[in-house]
């Protein structure tokens, strides 16, 4: 599985037509959360069903695609499964207080953190070149022009499993999960090599040769200090929601720390 990212370009209105899907996303993954933590005995194909029931419900949890109800609450499952993997690994008999409270916070940072969509084999078309994308549920999103280097022709549509829209500090992405073998040839040398990562030395084998560590964070300090002082200034306390300004000195905070 190969993972190929382009960058999303389009109108405001489709902007913020992908937000809205983002919500919509969140909104069923949490619901699916919240429906595991209150019932007893439910599997992943309950929280499939239940994604029917939350359509049925919610006029705008039915504009998003079926496919992409399922993906989230099929993510909502693998956090129920990894909580239950490291219950197993403590060798816990049964899910102890400091356990659900770890999981009422996992359920909080992925409610704050998660800023994406993501779609099956449905809800979307490719155009003919292959340089747009168009979305066809209920959103609105439509059309959306790709730029980037990797080339989609080389690859059929069914081998594409997932598309994943993804908004960042500079704008939106969308990523294309291919199925595909990927085989590197290589031939054997008969020499061996010791390699050690450290903090002084970035990188140091056991030839004496050694690459320098880079640094990016000690030489970006005093921009994202900077920045983040502005945004500090810019920030009312008890003001909500918050002046445009304070979002803008937020956003290109954001934009160094992707640099760095």
């Amino acid at each position: 599985m190969i993972v190929f990212e382009f960058k999303a370009k389009g109108r405001d209105s489709q902007y913020q037509a992908i937000d809205e899907a983002i919500r919509t996303y969140k909104f069923v993954r949490n619901s699916c959360l919240r429906y595991w933590m209150d019932n007893e005995k439910v599997g992943k194909y309950d929280l499939n069903k239940y994604c029917r029931v939350l359509a049925k419900q919610y006029p705008f949890a039915d504009k998003l695609n079926s496919q992409a109800r399922q993906s989230a609450a099929e993510c909502a499952w693998s956090a129920i499964s990894r909580f239950y993997d490291n219950c197993k690994k403590r060798c816990d008999p049964a899910p102890s207080h400091g356990a659900l409270r770890n999981a009422h916070q996992e359920r909080k940072y992925l409610e704050k953190n998660a800023r994406s969509v993501e779609y099956k084999s449905s809800g979307w078309k490719l155009s003919e070149n292959r340089k747009a994308i168009t979305f066809t549920d209920k959103n609105g999103i439509g059309k959306l022009k790709l730029k980037g280097t990797y080339d989609l022709n080389f690859y059929q549509l069914k081998d594409i499993k997932r598309v994943r829209l993804v908004r960042r500090a500079d704008g939106y992405y969308v990523q294309f999960a291919i199925s595909v073998d990927v085989r590197i040839e290589t031939e054997p040398t008969g020499k061996a090599i010791g390699l050690d990562v450290g903090i002084k030395y970035f990188l140091a084998d056991s030839d004496c040769n050694t690459i320098e560590n880079p640094q990016f964070y000690r030489r970006s300090e005093k921009q994202l200090n900077r920045a983040n002082r502005r945004k500090s200034k810019k920030y009312i306390r008890g003001a909500k929601p918050q002046s445009k300004n304070y979002h803008k000195a937020r956003c290109r905070y954001t934009r160094k720390h992707l640099r760095v």
